[in-house]
């Protein structure tokens, strides 16, 4: 069996289920594999079927059929290189998200996706974190205070643990229906 490829912004795509380990052959290079992957994917020439890590990894998913793992626009919203937004939107595996998924960024560079946050690391979020995650969801104090109190990952709503590659700052997105 092959290795699975590495993606520096989704260290860990099985952890996070965006990967699973489950026999079948991949659409693009035709290959039967042990691994598939199974968040979203956006594409107006993709037929549907198994995709495996390794095309995902290459761009030849996104080459074949033009698909997209990810949302473009908070990426380039934050003022990241095409570099950047393409290696993430084209080359990383998405994330299974309740709504429309924003792949957060940092330090001028897309954040790791880490998976679902713990109930630790909601209820330990630095006071810097805690303002800019209240802002940018357009919610209360009292509100986030009584979410996390609440909060079971998997759920909703659902918080995302993101990672600065370059400060090690944490960032949570959160998504519910």
């Amino acid at each position: 069996m092959m290795n699975l490829p590495y993606f520096r912004y989704h260290p860990d795509p099985i952890a996070s289920r965006a990967i699973e380990q489950k026999a079948g052959r991949c659409i693009c290079c035709n290959k039967q594999v042990d691994y598939l992957y199974v968040a979203s994917r956006y594409s107006t020439r993709d037929g549907g079927g198994n995709l495996c890590p390794w095309c995902i990894a290459d761009g030849s998913a996104h080459s074949k059929y033009g698909i997209e793992f990810s949302d473009p626009t908070p990426l380039i919203d934050a003022g990241l290189s095409s570099s950047i937004v393409s290696e993430v939107t084209t080359r990383t595996p998405g994330y299974i998200s309740w709504q429309q998924e924003i792949w957060l960024a940092h330090c001028n560079d897309a954040c790791a996706f880490l998976g679902d946050a713990t109930y630790e690391s909601i209820k330990h979020i630095t006071p810097g974190e805690k303002a800019v995650f209240i802002q940018f969801h357009g919610i209360t104090e009292e509100w986030f205070d009584d979410m996390v109190e609440r909060y079971v990952p998997g759920t909703q709503p659902a918080i995302y643990h993101f990672r600065c590659l370059h400060c090690g700052l944490d960032r949570f997105g959160m998504d519910y229906t």
